[in-house]
């Protein structure tokens, strides 16, 4: 009956909440409530993470690593709920509602607490020197499960992918007292861990079901208390995304990309380990999957090449799927004037195996010399796929490389090493980004994949990206003008040595001069004097995963040189996911205009 939601980003390095519309009264980040019959909301109180209590008259969530409460009916009403040292995030209530489990981060490492509505008292989790994270209940609320990754060292912190071993642990709530209940055979973890939304889950027959790397791919595993024995539940050379539970926690409903690598699909398996059965055949993604609470229908979000997101509804069981609003897309939408990118596979010149999406104008002809356009993702965690994407970010990246190829240019997005969809090996590709920018050989490959179409001409080729897409934007201008002749760069990252030294090895590990010396050497800084393509900048300036020191540094070298046309588009108080709708219209639409006025009218 109530929606409980947040509205508002969270705060800056400097505390400043997002504020896109330079609101002179500034902005906040609060957990406000809705009745759905009614449409009239409420705030309850500044902060964000909200979980209602299963009684459904308490809220929790987080403000400032402190756990608040308040009443789910009454505005205002948010309270501290405890004190306890460090960071306190992530609330997870007891199935009986008379507990709050949550994570406290300590610098170092993490413990797991229970507080207890009751006795007003905290018991710690099997506390050690460890970080652990993603607590879950059993259905009795006697026990907890969760996933323990190695504390810190005296050494600098690693790079964001490095691998880790990790464990699952169980405790006994009334007691804290803990065992080790599976550990990884290698030290293939850390990603899986973080990057799916709920990597640990409890589900029926006493089994825990998780994520796990270990064998090479992202997979499901089910895990038996009763026994200890561990079930691969997803096997095969193939990656698993978002995964949901049944309400009765027999069945694991999940997407992934097994044969269909370029795609998603929505699969079934049974928690004891059954063969998974195919929910979605067809040419379309599917993602995000929710079962109803009778347990009889799935409900999704769903796209295809032409059709944008939606959301649709299936049979539990299988069968056909129908969308829950078609009116959402609405008439006007030019839904069949759209084309289908066709998948292409090519190598780059140390032998790995690249895949794209091709974009063709549907006039296209041998002959053409149309100008061309390489699309590059960010992330570097990212795949892009044959359709609309699943992530908003990227959901509008797929509509700009659609409009693109309805005004004439030939258009390749390319899944570059250090992307996800193929493997771990793929992700983990050696000697990426600030250690050697080994994926800019892909971004060759594709220009050269490029300039053997007959429909491209090969003096006409540009690049766009945003975040990981700008900075090899950057590099490709930076390194072959003579190839590239202009370039969109959103927020990129221009200098990974000027990054590490003011965000702490910039993510990647990036410490001592040795590595500082090739973090730059692998940076579109070090190339400015071979400079000579136009580009346009796009930023925002409270960016708050990119600096906007790098796009600023950048321009003045690039002035400095005096060798390539520059162009600039700042975005005031806006972020690296823009969070305004006309913040990426005026965005794509000055790079159509760009690419128009130095790609389009050069011949």
């Amino acid at each position: 009956n109530i929606l409980v939601f947040v509205r508002g980003g969270a705060p800056n390095r400097e505390g400043e909440h997002p504020n896109p519309t330079s609101n002179p009264a500034g902005a906040e980040q609060a957990v406000w409530a809705v009745r759905i019959a009614e449409g009239k909301p409420w705030k309850l109180g500044p902060g964000s993470q909200p979980t209602v209590s299963p009684l459904g008259d308490l809220v929790a969530f987080v403000h400032k690593g402190k756990i608040y409460q308040a009443r789910i009916d009454s505005a205002n009403s948010a309270r501290l709920l405890f004190h306890a040292r460090g960071r306190n995030s992530h609330p997870v209530w007891s199935p009986d509602g008379s507990r709050l489990a949550f994570v406290s981060s300590r610098e170092d490492h993490s413990f797991i607490g229970v507080y207890h509505f009751a006795t007003r008292t905290i018991t710690w989790m099997a506390p050690s020197v460890d970080r652990d994270r993603h607590p879950v209940w059993s259905p009795d609320g006697k026990q907890l499960a969760f996933i323990r990754l190695p504390g810190a060292t005296s050494e600098p912190p690693p790079h964001w992918d490095c691998p880790t071993p990790f464990g699952i642990w169980i405790a006994e709530v009334e007691t804290g007292q803990g065992r080790l209940l599976w550990f990884s055979p290698d030290s293939g973890g850390g990603y899986a861990q973080y990057y799916p939304r709920h990597p640990l889950r409890w589900a029926a027959d006493n089994r825990l079901v998780f994520y796990s790397e270990h064998e090479g791919w992202m997979h499901l595993y089910s895990l038996s208390l009763a026994t200890g024995k561990l079930i691969g539940l997803t096997p095969g050379k193939f990656e698993v995304e978002d995964a949901t539970l049944s309400p009765d926690g027999k069945w694991v409903i999940y997407n992934s990309n097994q044969n269909d690598v370029d795609r998603r699909h929505l699969w079934r398996v049974s928690v004891t380990g059954d063969a998974p059965q195919l929910l979605t055949p067809g040419a379309g993604l599917e993602w995000s999957p929710v079962v109803t609470a009778t347990g009889r229908h799935l409900v999704f979000l769903c796209s295809s090449a032409r059709q944008p997101a939606a959301p649709a509804v299936m049979p539990f069981q299988g069968g056909k799927f129908r969308l829950l609003a078609p009116e959402l897309i609405p008439p006007q939408f030019p839904l069949n004037q759209l084309m289908e990118p066709q998948p292409v596979v090519f190598r780059a010149a140390d032998g790995w195996e690249i895949h794209g999406q091709l974009f063709l104008p549907r006039d296209a002809q041998p002959g053409d010399a149309r100008p061309a356009v390489i699309f590059m993702h960010g992330g570097p965690i990212r795949q892009m796929l044959l359709g609309w994407h699943m992530r908003g970010y990227y959901h509008r990246a797929y509509a700009l490389n659609q409009y693109l190829a309805a005004k004439g240019y030939v258009v390749l997005s390319v899944n570059y090493r250090c992307g996800i969809g193929y493997g771990r090996a793929f992700r983990q590709a050696p000697r990426q980004g600030p250690r050697g920018a080994a994926e800019y050989a892909d971004i060759l490959a594709a220009a050269r994949f490029l300039q053997q179409r007959l429909e491209v001409d090969p003096r006409r080729i540009g690049l766009w990206g945003g975040s990981y897409g700008g900075y090899l934007t950057a590099l490709g201008l930076a390194r072959n003008s003579d190839l590239f002749a202009a370039g969109v760069d959103l927020h990129g990252v221009h200098d990974w040595a000027l990054r590490a030294k003011r965000r702490h090895g910039g993510g990647w590990g990036i410490f001592g001069e040795d590595l500082l010396r090739l973090a730059y050497q692998s940076s579109p800084v070090a190339n400015v004097p071979f400079w000579t393509s136009p580009v346009l900048f796009i930023h925002g300036d409270d960016d708050r995963n990119v600096d906007f020191i790098q796009t600023t540094d950048l321009v003045q070298r690039l002035r400095r040189e005096g060798k390539a046309p520059v162009e600039v588009l700042v975005l005031p108080d806006e972020v690296h996911g823009f969070l305004r709708h006309r913040s990426w219209l005026r965005a794509y639409q000055a790079a159509a205009d760009f690419f128009d006025r130095y790609l389009k009218a050069r011949k």
